[in-house]
């Protein structure tokens, strides 16, 4: 009885109430922040030049930045339904982002890190983008809570009409009308008030999926004075006039700042220690090579990589990643080992010591040996599956590989293909393929095997129509 005294005063001093730390250390929280349309180049610490991101440059000394992570897709609802679930999107039926009222789904039979840490003992919060549906009012398809969330508040695919007073989010599945504000602090505001009122007794999954920088972008006005002299002339969205980068720029630091209010909430409720955090783009970025009309002013930067979002070049998928976790994960480690968005649900289940499903094919492998400076084998090149016409190539290209330094880009017959040594030749300008015939050959191999093994995935939804590449 005296110790337990000693312990309640010890932690009454502290400010913590209902044993909240004692109640951390037997199960780590996790935070997942997942940017929209992200650049490799946008941040600070990726090589931004202009753009100012203090808190992410904070947060990634204090854990591990990856130099060579690779989104699942070049569009956002198969990256995110992959990281969620270990699994390559083309097994799960979601082959290209979902417009509101498609029937394309995350189906109920899989397993996603909400599902396998509710069913451990934690809560699980959404506050931002779901994307992994036809809509959050469809009664058909599986909405957030199928997915493992107790709360959520989540748009579909974008702030509508643009980030500033938003009139598309939903609740616990009702409609919220318009919201004053903009999304970035609606998103962290609401998150925050999650982790405030959960259970303390508790630990907590909070799936962070922000709506920055994602187009039509606004941000609040001390954003935008920081970036005057790159923004052309007043801002002016509904008239979608090209205003520089600036408001861009503005975009990524307001983002930034609000990353900044979920990890400083972290250090103040003692809560950082026993804290995993995600952070990584779905995505590569809208270039300044515009391609449809509401991508103008978007500015993002690829670091110079080929291509952008929606290409299988390294522009498209070649993304920024950060993980921290004191006491696991050593301050300030740099990691170019090659790695793939749907690594993310072995680690974490790795790091958390709870079992991943062995009914189903998981993609992903545990990269946590890196956090110990130790090496990782990938049975596998990394794949992906994705439809593409870029400009340059309007034939478009459908598989991609990376294996070691070599990277494979085919068509969907795999018949034509690029190949590339990214070792030599990081932005992809000469195309290797005659002169190596046996990697082609391999590479080709393999992604025939795992076409064979998608088509053939028993959980994989059979309503899924086949591409067309004509």
């Amino acid at each position: 009885m005296r110790n337990l005294k000693i312990i309640v005063l010890v932690f009454t001093l502290l400010g913590l109430t209902n044993f909240e730390l004692f109640a951390q250390q037997e199960k780590p929280n996790v935070i997942f922040i997942l940017i929209d349309d992200l650049g490799f180049g946008d941040l600070a610490n990726y090589g931004h030049l202009i753009a100012k991101t203090p808190n992410i440059d904070k947060f990634t000394k204090q854990g591990i930045k990856f130099t060579n992570f690779y989104s699942p897709s070049p569009l956002c609802s198969p990256s995110r339904s992959s990281m969620l679930t270990g699994r390559t999107p083309y097994r799960l039926g979601i082959q290209s982002w979902i417009p509101e009222g498609d029937n394309v789904y995350l189906r109920q039979n899989e397993i996603t890190m909400g599902n396998l840490l509710k069913n451990n003992g934690y809560q699980c919060f959404l506050s931002g983008k779901w994307h992994l549906n036809g809509g959050l009012n469809e009664k058909s398809h599986s909405q957030p809570k199928d997915a493992g969330f107790d709360k959520w508040m989540a748009l579909h695919a974008f702030a509508i009409p643009n980030h500033k007073d938003p009139i598309n989010f939903y609740e616990d599945g009702k409609p919220l009308g318009k919201i004053e504000g903009y999304s970035g602090t609606i998103v962290v505001n609401k998150a925050l008030e999650y982790l405030e009122t959960r259970d303390k007794n508790k630990p907590f999954f909070l799936y962070l999926p922000m709506n920055e920088v994602h187009g039509q972008i606004a941000s609040p006005l001390k954003y935008l004075k920081k970036y005057s002299k790159y923004i052309k002339e007043e801002i002016d969205l509904e008239h979608l006039k090209d205003n520089g980068p600036g408001e861009y720029y503005a975009n990524i630091s307001f983002m930034d700042s609000e990353i900044g209010r979920i990890l400083n909430y972290l250090d103040k409720k003692r809560l950082d220690k026993n804290t995993i955090v995600i952070f990584a783009s779905d995505n590569g970025p809208v270039t300044n090579q515009w391609r449809k009309f509401y991508e103008i002013n978007l500015n993002g930067s690829t670091g110079g990589f080929r291509g952008r979002k929606a290409d299988l070049y390294e522009g498209g998928i070649h993304v920024p990643a950060i993980i921290r976790y004191p006491g696991l994960i050593e301050p300030g480690l740099v990691s170019s080992e090659p790695i793939h968005g749907y690594d993310f649900f072995p680690t974490l289940f790795s790091m958390l010591n709870i079992p991943i499903p062995k009914d189903r094919e998981i993609d992903g492998i545990d990269i946590s040996p890196l956090f110990k400076k130790k090496t990782i084998v990938r049975n596998k090149p990394l794949f992906w599956a994705f439809e593409t016409r870029p400009a340059d190539d309007p034939e478009g290209y459908f598989y991609a590989a990376r294996d070691g330094d070599w990277k494979i880009i085919t068509d969907y017959n795999v018949s034509k293909v690029k190949l590339f040594n990214l070792k030599n030749d990081r932005f992809e300008v000469n195309e290797i393929s005659k002169t190596n015939l046996e990697i082609v050959n391999k590479l080709k191999a393999y992604i025939l095997e795992m076409k064979v093994s998608i088509e053939n995935d028993p959980l994989r939804p059979k309503d899924v129509s086949a591409p067309n590449m004509d």
